[in-house]
C-alpha cells in the first residue's frame, strides 16, 4: 500500500483555497446582486465599511449561493426546500479541484476532462453542488444519490431548470440507509471517481451538544441548537459517525474495486484518520492518499483510496482519458 504524507499538502496551500477555484478573493456583493438581485436587501456594511451580509441568517446564507451558483457557475435557477443543508459553496469548490489534480496526478499531470469522465456523489443532498460545480467546471458526468427522497426531489428540479445540467447530472434514491453503493452502483457500470460529505455526528444528541458548543463560541448563546447550513437526519449523523459511515463504503467499495480509480471521502476530525487507515489496510487497498485542503483557519481533508495495480491503471488511462 503507498501513502502519501499530508504534512506535505498542508505546507503547500498555507491556508489558502486551491489555485483554480474562483473563489479566494472576497466576495463581491455588488457584482454577485446585479448577477441575483434577490442578495441585495440582505447586503449590508459592516463594522469596517465593508460590504457584508449576516452570515448567521439561514436565508441570506442561500441567497448567496444562489448568487455564487448563478454568477460563477452559470446556474439559472436554484433552491432547496426550508431546513435541508446549504453548503459554503467555496469549500465544495475545493473538493471538486483537489478531485482534478488526483485525476491528473495519475495522468501525466493532465487532467481528464468531458463526459468521458464520470463521478459518483454519495449523499448529494438537496442542493446538488458537487455535481454542479464538477460539471460545469470540467465537464463530468455526474451521478448523485441521496437516501433521503425528498433531497432527490429537489435537486433533479434544480437539474430540470437548467439546460447546461440536464445532460450531464443523474439523481437516484438510495433506498436502503444500511448501503452505500449496493443498490446504487448498476451492473457494470464505471466510475473514475467517488466522492462523498459523509454525516458528522453519531447521534442527534451528540449533534445538538456540539451545536451548543459553537453558538456558545461564536453569538454567546448556548440554548440555539442550530447552525445557518442547515441539514436533515442522514446529512448531519448516522450510527458510528463519520468513522462508520467511511468504514462502511470502503468495505463496499471492495465490491467493486475494478470499476472504479479512486474512491474518496472527507475526513471532518484528523483524529478519525487512524481509524479509518486501519479499515483501509484491512480490505487491501493499494495506493492511500490523505490531501489536506484550507480556508482561512480551517483545516479539511479528504481520504482517496485504490484498489487497481499499475497494469490496470495505464489501461484505465489509455481506454477512458486518452481516447
Amino acid at each position: 500500500m503507498k501513502w502519501f504524507n499530508p504534512h506535505m499538502a498542508k505546507k503547500e496551500h498555507k491556508l489558502t483555497l486551491h489555485p483554480r477555484n474562483p473563489h479566494r478573493a472576497r466576495y463581491n456583493f455588488s457584482l454577485l446582486a446585479d448577477s441575483c438581485p434577490e442578495l441585495a436587501p440582505y447586503i449590508q456594511l459592516n463594522q469596517y465599511g465593508t460590504q457584508t451580509i449576516d452570515f448567521s441568517d439561514p436565508n441570506a446564507v442561500k441567497v448567496l449561493n444562489r448568487a455564487l451558483l448563478n454568477h460563477f457557475y452559470g446556474v439559472l435557477f436554484w433552491d432547496i426546500p426550508e431546513g435541508y443543508l446549504c453548503p459554503p459553496i467555496p469549500g465544495r469548490a475545493d473538493y471538486i479541484h483537489y478531485l482534478a489534480d488526483l485525476l491528473a496526478d495519475s495522468n501525466a499531470g493532465q487532467i481528464p476532462r468531458g463526459r468521458g469522465v464520470k463521478a459518483l456523489d454519495v449523499g448529494t443532498g438537496a442542493n446538488c453542488v458537487y455535481p454542479i460545480i464538477g460539471s460545469q467546471e470540467y465537464g463530468w458526468q455526474f451521478i448523485g444519490s441521496d437516501a433521503n427522497n425528498i433531497a432527490v426531489q429537489s435537486a433533479q428540479a434544480v437539474v430540470d431548470a437548467n439546460p447546461s445540467l440536464k445532460k450531464r447530472i443523474q439523481l437516484r434514491h438510495q433506498s436502503n440507509m444500511q448501503h452505500v453503493f449496493a443498490g446504487i452502483w448498476q451492473q457494470d457500470e464505471v466510475f473514475d471517481v467517488t466522492l462523498c460529505n459523509p454525516p458528522f455526528h453519531p447521534s442527534q444528541a451528540a449533534m445538538t451538544s456540539e451545536n451548543k458548543r459553537k453558538w456558545r463560541g461564536v453569538k454567546g448563546d448556548a440554548n440555539k441548537t442550530t447552525l445557518n447550513f442547515g441539514g436533515q437526519a442522514p446529512e448531519l449523523w448516522c450510527e458510528g459517525g463519520e468513522t462508520g459511515f467511511i468504514s462502511r463504503m470502503i468495505k463496499e467499495s471492495v465490491d467493486v474495486k475494478d470499476r472504479c480509480f479512486w474512491f474518496t471521502s472527507l475526513v471532518a476530525r484528523k483524529e478519525n484518520l487512524a481509524a479509518i487507515y486501519r479499515v483501509l489496510k484491512s480490505v487491501g487497498a493499494v495506493q492511500v492518499k490523505t490531501i489536506e485542503m484550507a480556508q482561512g483557519q480551517k483545516i479539511s481533508r479528504f481520504v482517496a483510496w485504490s484498489f487497481l495495480e499499475p497494469a490496470q491503471i495505464d489501461f484505465w488511462r489509455d481506454t477512458r482519458w486518452r481516447k
